[in-house]
């Protein structure tokens, strides 16, 4: 499984407190499971995100699944591919 972070807008305001917004990614995590995906952190941030996310999916399809998960619950999501830092000095070395 391959490791990807995102960063995470909530776009629609229909939460009625922070309780609300914060229980949401137990609904979401429902939909990762049904796409093989695998959610393994979430931080709530301040500034122009809201939340960061760090999960698993096998593949970019899953994660397309999982963007779209994200969206029928309000949020907006910008993934992007974690590399693993032992790892990624081998791809710069290439």
């Amino acid at each position: 499984m391959q490791t990807w972070v995102a960063l995470v807008e909530v776009v629609d305001g229909e939460f009625q407190d922070l309780q609300e917004l914060a229980s949401l990614w137990g609904d979401i995590n429902i939909e990762l499971e049904e796409v093989d995906a695998e959610l393994q952190e979430t931080y709530a941030l301040l500034g122009r995100y809201d939340f960061l996310v760090v999960f698993e999916a096998p593949d970019r399809e899953s994660v397309f699944e999982v963007s779209l998960a994200a969206e029928r619950h309000g949020l907006d999501m910008d993934s992007m591919e974690g590399v693993p830092i032992e790892d990624f000095g081998g791809l710069v070395g290439e």
